[in-house]
């Protein structure tokens, strides 16, 4: 590991104000979740993620990350992540994953959901589901002593077994004080390889699944990645810390 890449690990205090900030994610996402309906326009969503953050007095973690102009990233149907609101109308049918980031007394929160929009077909049902489970089976690798690809390769092998495929150009990360540290965290590799996991590490660990094949494409905005077959994409992202009593996931309610 390059001394770049040094793992920061986490204080019990320091955990508990991340605590406070993956919260507030998960609150919005919840809001979002309430008004995601057919009908709905993504850039509305956006606004009402503004709303909810200026309400809670904190900052949002993606807008102006390396000059992403939004708060929210909205990916529908094939696009897979970073898809920007926009005045897309929402319909039934559809998916869309959200992703949000807060920055909260200088700590960051970070989580995506992918929800259905309306009634959606029993592939995009599956798909969502997988995704989900495949991060849950992540989460419980997340285990002091384990090694990094333990992780990884939970989400590859539940994955592959139900016929989906792993996004492999984006991967999790390591949080705390900035919104991406050390070490990445793929959703693929070999087990009882990488580095050993302790107490204290945090980490943003988040499947990006798709219904055919891997490989992506980025549009001309720079940002918006799909797939590159035109197949569904399903994105779940939570961030855990590790502790001495196994994983605590920190962006739930």
């Amino acid at each position: 590991m390059k001394e770049s890449e040094i793992i920061v690990l986490k204080s019990p205090a320091e955990i508990e104000k991340m605590r406070k900030s993956n919260r507030i994610v998960a609150e919005v996402l919840a809001s979002i979740k309430d008004v995601a309906r057919p009908g709905i326009a993504t850039i509305e969503l956006e606004r009402l993620c503004e709303e909810e953050l200026k309400k809670r007095k904190v900052r949002p973690a993606f807008k102006g990350y390396r000059g992403y102009p939004y708060c929210l990233c909205t990916s529908v149907n094939e696009e897979v992540v970073h898809g920007m609101p926009s005045n897309r109308v929402l319909r039934e049918g559809d998916i869309i994953s959200v992703d949000v980031g807060v920055d909260c007394d200088g700590y960051y929160g970070d989580a995506a959901i992918t929800m259905p929009i309306g009634r959606i077909s029993e592939q995009a049902s599956r798909l969502i589901d997988v995704t989900e489970v495949a991060l849950r089976r992540a989460i419980e690798k997340a285990q002091v002593g384990n090694r990094l690809f333990d992780i990884s390769y939970a989400v590859q092998s539940y994955v592959e077994e139900k016929g989906f495929s792993v996004v492999r150009a984006f991967v999790g990360h390591g949080i705390g004080r900035d919104l991406h540290e050390a070490p990445q965290v793929p959703n693929f590799g070999t087990p009882g390889r990488g580095v050993r996991l302790k107490a204290g590490m945090v980490f943003a660990i988040e499947p990006m699944i798709n219904a055919g094949g891997s490989d992506i494409v980025i549009l001309d905005d720079g940002w918006t990645a799909v797939t590159k077959d035109g197949s569904l994409s399903a994105h779940f992202e939570h961030t855990i810390a590790i502790t001495e009593n196994g994983p605590c996931i920190l962006s739930k309610l």
